[in-house]
């Protein structure tokens, strides 16, 4: 016997205008008083919790990045020496490093799989030290850059079983450590700065193409070199927001033309590499069609820390914030205190929107033994709060994650942490006076909305009407949901997962869509009791690859501020 379908309309937009009396408003009301109290005693009880996953990766995770398979790839380079981990082959490499000849058995590579919590050694033939990444439209991993023999070449590793690192024969035309990757809405990855490179390229290059000169970053050098690592992020307009010390520019990588001049992030500090302060852009809004983009830029150092760090004498790192429009006509940067001062902390975007600061620390500098007071304590801001009320400060952590750690967001909307090396080459002896040793340990931060408390309200993705959808294409996405149902706290979410290093997150992106319908979709038969209530929603794919690059995307649905486990897609 086939049950009846039974469908009940929850459009949230109709219901805003339905007549709706006093005593339902006031009952209303009621319940979200009552689950926002719960909410908060559950966020002052457990603030987040720490777990321990696995105590030796073999590698310190210098550079991480999480794929489609659920796989997530760490590597560091040769140059910190012999890591705790074979090459897979069982073969010694001469590693071109800073120890000429010096023969290197260790694997300075590895796979972790989420599901099983094992680690596969991998194999890279030069040096990836301090090199930049992103992941392209197949899901394969583009890895350009690094140290000595490794300083020009180009890398790839495909998100499959069994897959292996496999050098390109294209390399870049010029050496580049301490690079930024981006992906392009052409499929292209552009590569911009380095030290000493005051320029970007593409990869692949076209024929007779070579590096492309960009002045501002001359333009933004200092004695400490703080405009390595710059951040770079598309913006829906298909140019580049480009952020380098303390200045930015709206790049036309195209023409090579500045578009747009911001006005220089107030204060004296320095926010990218050595004094790494850390950037994301804030989820773009599909109801208001992606068209505000905002930078958010947190922490860094004062531009003579890393030279005072060298002589014992470790300075306060920045504890400033600051956020800026970037299609406002006079943009202007809107500074906030966070909760205390932090240096080399990873940003990361969760799916509620919401933005994750954590690792690094509160003293000195990026570098070899730079930096004092490990900022332990994970910071949440919550950018649609009112200034001032935006930050939470989360459940500390009891593994210092300094120089060469790094974070990503895990498909269940946990954070995977990892490595912090300050030392020239592995070290393993005990913390003593301020000498941090190298941590090859992978733990997993989860953020508030993961209590057990909350477990049997966070909605259950069951399915999506397509895996592959193009731009602009009508999404249907239906998903469980145990006890009440709030209108207008429903939202879908798109993750680009992040390429991880040196506090910079390199093609983090997400996009909330546009919701057209929540309608309950009744389809278990009245007489089970205890049935889960399924939800369906209408929504629509982004239109542009400027907003949304091809590629592999975590979509989470998000209820009354619980997002569900990840469902992958593959945006074509």
């Amino acid at each position: 016997m086939v049950a009846m379908r039974v469908k009940k309309k929850r459009d949230t937009h109709t219901q805003s205008r339905s007549p709706v009396k006093m005593g339902g408003i006031a009952a209303l009301l009621a319940i979200l008083l009552l689950v926002y109290a719960q909410e908060t005693s559950a966020e002052l009880r457990s603030p987040g919790t720490w777990n321990l996953l696995v105590n030796n990766a073999g590698i310190s995770a210098m550079h991480m990045v999480l794929t489609h398979n659920n796989k997530v790839i760490l590597f560091d380079g040769f140059s910190s020496g012999p890591s705790n981990i074979s090459q897979p082959s069982g073969e010694c490499k001469n590693t071109g490093s800073r120890i000429p000849g010096k023969l290197d058995c260790s694997a300075h590579s590895v796979e972790y799989d989420v599901a099983t919590n094992t680690i596969r050694p991998l194999t890279i033939y030069t040096d990836t030290w301090c090199s930049s990444a992103v992941t392209i439209a197949d899901g394969t991993l583009v890895q350009v850059g690094g140290l000595n023999n490794g300083s020009q070449t180009v890398r790839h590793l495909a998100a499959c079983q069994r897959c292996d690192w496999v050098e390109s024969r294209q390399r870049l035309a010029v050496k580049r450590r301490f690079s930024s990757s981006h992906l392009l809405p052409d499929n292209r990855v552009i590569v911009v700065g380095g030290r000493g490179q005051f320029s970007y390229e593409f990869v692949p290059r076209q024929d007779n193409e070579g590096v492309h000169e960009l002045s501002f970053l001359a333009e933004t050098n200092d004695l400490s070199q703080d405009n390595l690592y710059p951040f770079v992020h598309l913006t829906p307009d298909g140019n580049l927001f480009v952020f380098a010390n303390s200045d930015s520019i709206l790049l036309d990588y195209k023409t090579g033309k500045v578009v747009k001049r911001f006005p220089r992030m107030p204060g004296l500090e320095a926010r990218n590499y050595p004094s790494s302060g850390s950037s994301v852009m804030l989820a773009l809004e599909g109801a208001s069609d992606y068209s505000d983009a905002q930078i958010l830029v947190c922490g860094g150092a004062d531009p003579y820390n890393y030279a005072q760090a060298s002589r014992g004498n470790f300075l306060n790192a920045s504890q400033n914030c600051g956020r800026i429009k970037v299609g406002d006509a006079s943009p202007s940067w809107a500074m906030e205190a966070m909760p205390m001062p932090r240096v080399m902390g990873d940003m990361l975007l969760l799916p509620t929107g919401d933005v994750l600061i954590i690792n690094g620390a509160q003293r000195g500098t990026a570098g070899w033994r730079n930096a004092r007071n490990p900022a332990l304590h994970p910071v949440l801001y919550k950018p649609n709060l009112k200034l001032y009320n935006r930050f939470q400060t989360l459940t500390a952590a009891s593994r210092p994650r300094l120089h060469h750690s790094s974070a990503i967001l895990l498909p269940d909307a946990s954070v995977l942490v990892g490595g912090s090396n300050p030392n020239g080459r592995y070290s393993f002896a005990t913390a003593t006076d301020g000498v941090y040793p190298t941590d090859v340990s992978l733990e997993v931060f989860s953020p508030p909305y993961l209590d057990s408390d909350y477990a049997a309200r966070r909605p259950s993705v069951t399915s999506v009407s397509t895996a592959s959808p193009a731009h602009g294409a009508r999404l249907t996405v239906r998903y469980r949901l145990r006890g009440h149902f709030f209108p207008g706290t429903t939202s879908v979410a798109l993750l680009a997962p992040p390429f991880a290093s040196h506090a910079v997150s390199m093609g983090q992106r997400m996009i909330r869509l546009p919701l057209h319908n929540v309608t309950l979709v009744d389809d278990a038969p009245a007489s089970i009791s205890g049935r889960v209530p399924t939800y369906e929603i209408e929504t629509t794919a982004p239109r542009s690859a400027s907003v949304a690059p091809s590629g592999y995307y975590m979509l989470f649905v998000v209820h009354a501020g619980l997002p569900s486990h990840a469902t992958w897609i593959n945006l074509m």
